[in-house]
C-alpha cells in the first residue's frame, strides 16, 4: 500500500523582461501577497528542510518559472523533481536553462541549510541523467544532517540579492580589480571569465542586442514571454511567477488599453516598440560583462553552473554590483544559430564546451523584491 507523503511544491517567482521603476512600482502598487516569501523566509520553520527551502524560492531562475517541485520523505530526506508545466519549449528547447535555474536552486537551498547548521548532502540524477530533455525522473535526492561544514559568509546577502534590470549607471565604471574580486572571490568551480575592457563592453552590448532583437522577432519565441506576462498587482498576486510588468509608465499604459498580450504581439504597435527601446537602454549600460564556462553541456554541468551563478549572484551584492543575466544569444534554436556560434567562438568555449551563463554588471539603483510563490505543502 503506498503511503501518504508530504509534497511540497514551490513554484514561481518573478523577473523583468520590461524592466520599469522597481521603486515606484513597489510603493505605490506593492503586490504584498507575492511579496511575502522575502519577508517570511526562515520564519516558523521547525522542520530545517522547509527553512532552507523557504529560502531556496527566492533563487534566480530562468523566466521566473520556478520549476521545482520537492518531495518530502520521511524526517531528514527530500527528492527534488521538475514540473514537467514550467518549461520554456520555444526559448529552452532542450530545457538547459531551467536545468541551471534548479542548479541555482539547489546551492541556496544548501547555503540556507549550512545557516540552521545543517549538511545537505545530494546525489544527482539519482535515476540517470535526462538528455535531451527533461523527463520526469527526479533530479536530486537530499538528504540533511546536523553538524559539519561552516557557515558561507555569503548567505548574508541573500535577502539583497536581484537580478537587477534596470539601467546602469554610465558614468560609473567596474574596475578591473572588483572584477577580479567578483570571479575569484565566489568560490566558484567553473571557468568563470569576464570583461570591463570598454571595446569588448561594446561589441558585447551589440551581440547582446541583436540576441534580444532575434527573439522579440521571432514570433513563437515572443509569444512564449507574452503568455508570462502579469500586469499589474492583481495579475502578479494572483500568479506571482513570469515576467511582472510595473512602474507608471506601463501601468498607465496598461489602464489605457495601450499595454496588453495583443499589443505586446503586435511590431507596430507603441507597447513592442516601448519593451524595445526600455531594454535596449538596459543592455546599451553594460559596465562590463561575466560568463560561465562548463567543459561540456552535460545535465551535471548545467546544474553545477546554476550553484556557480548563484554564488557569483550573491558576492556581486556583497561587493556592490548590479547584475542581469542576458540570456538570449545562449539559446539553442534555429532562429538563434549564428550569434550561439558567435558568443561560443568569441568566449574561446569549443571543442564541446558550453557557455552556460552570460550577464552584464554595472552599479545601479536599489530594486525592490520581486514577487515569489509562498511554501506549499500538499499531501498526495
Amino acid at each position: 500500500m503506498t503511503s501518504r507523503r508530504g509534497f511540497l511544491r514551490i513554484v514561481g517567482s518573478s523577473a523583468v523582461v520590461l524592466a520599469a521603476s522597481g521603486t515606484w512600482f513597489a510603493m505605490s502598487r506593492e503586490p504584498k501577497e507575492a511579496l511575502a516569501p522575502w519577508a517570511l523566509a526562515g520564519e516558523g520553520y521547525a522542520d530545517p528542510r522547509l527553512f532552507a527551502f523557504s529560502y531556496g524560492i527566492l533563487a534566480p531562475n530562468p523566466h521566473n518559472r520556478q520549476p521545482w517541485m520537492v518531495d518530502l520523505i520521511g524526517d531528514k530526506e527530500a527528492v527534488l523533481y521538475c514540473d514537467p508545466e514550467r518549461l520554456l519549449p520555444e526559448t529552452d528547447p532542450f530545457n538547459r536553462q531551467i536545468t541551471v535555474g534548479l542548479g541555482c536552486f539547489l546551492e541556496l537551498t544548501r547555503l540556507a541549510a549550512l545557516e540552521r547548521g545543517f549538511d545537505m548532502k545530494m546525489v544527482t540524477f539519482p535515476e540517470g541523467a535526462p538528455e535531451s530533455h527533461l523527463d520526469g525522473r527526479p533530479i536530486a535526492h537530499l538528504s540533511f544532517e546536523e553538524g559539519g561544514q561552516e557557515r558561507d559568509p555569503l548567505f548574508k546577502e541573500v535577502l539583497s540579492r536581484r537580478s537587477n534590470k534596470e539601467p546602469y549607471d554610465t558614468a560609473r565604471p567596474v574596475s578591473p580589480q572588483t572584477l577580479s574580486q567578483l570571479l575569484t572571490e565566489a568560490g566558484l568551480t567553473l571557468q568563470a571569465s569576464g570583461t570591463v575592457d570598454t571595446a569588448e563592453v561594446e561589441a558585447l552590448r551589440q551581440l547582446a542586442w541583436e540576441a534580444f532583437l532575434i527573439e522579440m522577432n521571432t514570433p513563437r519565441t515572443l509569444q512564449e514571454s507574452i503568455d508570462l506576462m502579469r500586469f499589474g498587482k492583481a495579475q502578479i498576486n494572483a500568479n506571482p511567477d513570469g515576467i511582472d510588468l510595473g512602474g507608471p509608465m506601463l501601468e498607465a499604459m496598461a489602464r489605457t488599453g495601450l499595454l496588453t498580450e495583443e499589443t505586446m504581439a503586435d511590431p507596430q504597435s507603441t507597447a513592442f516598440k516601448t519593451g524595445n527601446d526600455m531594454n535596449g537602454k538596459l543592455i546599451a549600460s553594460a559596465m562590463g560583462h561575466v560568463w560561465l564556462i562548463t567543459p561540456d553541456n552535460s545535465r551535471l554541468n548545467q546544474l553545477e553552473a546554476g550553484a556557480n551563478w548563484l554564488r557569483l549572484n550573491l558576492k556581486a551584492t556583497e561587493l556592490g554590483l548590479a547584475i542581469h543575466p542576458l540570456s538570449q544569444a545562449l539559446q539553442e534554436y534555429p532562429e538563434m544559430t549564428e550569434l550561439y556560434e558567435a558568443i561560443h567562438q568569441r568566449f574561446g568555449a569549443t571543442d564541446g564546451k558550453t557557455v552556460q551563463m552570460f550577464g552584464r554588471i554595472g552599479y545601479g539603483k536599489e530594486v525592490a523584491p520581486k514577487p515569489r510563490w509562498k511554501l506549499e505543502t500538499r499531501l498526495i
